[in-house]
């Protein structure tokens, strides 16, 4: 598994947005995104922890590197 960046909870949303997930709402500093029968929950941070984007990931079923993959794009 490739070393999680360091990322903002925007950068975050954006890039699982663009891997097809899509906002349903927020409550207070959380954002709840779907993409089919998966789901997730991204803190709006400056700066989201590793161990913090690991679990995202695994909640969203992506994969370390698809997430940098199209982190970078």
């Amino acid at each position: 598994m490739p070393k999680l960046p360091l990322v903002s909870g925007t950068e975050v949303i954006r890039t699982l947005e663009r891997l097809g997930f899509i906002v349903l709402r927020q409550k207070g500093s959380h954002i709840i995104l779907r993409r089919g029968p998966t789901g997730c929950v991204v803190p709006n941070h400056r700066e989201i922890k590793t161990g913090t984007l690991s679990g995202i990931l695994k909640q969203a079923s992506v994969s370390a590197e698809e997430f940098i993959e199209t982190l970078r794009k």
